[in-house]
């Protein structure tokens, strides 16, 4: 069983910047994708990003692109999503997930298995 726990969430202002990290809990993920999704509130998950399972490439909604970055620790067993210049629309809360594959092609929930319990982010105007 994969334990996926995020952490670095908190309240930012506008044009801030945040890092969050998930870690995994139990049996390793670091040969699978990882990517982030994003809830806001009344709203479905949203892709956010992900990256392959050695740390090579990643994968961006429009909405992030440009403003958030996502990387792999050297052990592959935690990753990091660095959010700058945030806007308020990027409040939500943000699960960590480990993608079914090793590539990093896809924004589907589907295409992920496990999910992290969120960290939430709120960004103030």
């Amino acid at each position: 069983q994969v334990q996926l726990v995020e952490s670095g969430g908190g309240l930012m202002q506008a044009g801030g910047s945040l890092r969050l990290s998930c870690a995994a809990s139990g049996r390793t993920f670091s040969g699978y994708a990882i990517g982030w999704f994003r809830r806001a509130p009344g709203k479905e998950p949203e892709f956010v990003a992900a990256i392959n399972w050695n740390g090579d490439s990643t994968y961006f909604a429009d909405s992030v692109k440009g403003r958030f970055t996502i990387s792999r620790g050297n052990s592959k067993d935690t990753v990091y999503l660095q959010m700058s210049s945030l806007k308020p629309e990027d409040t939500a809360v943000y699960y960590c997930v480990r993608s079914r594959s090793n590539n990093a092609y896809s924004n589907r929930k589907d295409d992920y298995d496990y999910w992290g319990q969120g960290t939430q982010v709120t960004v103030s105007s």
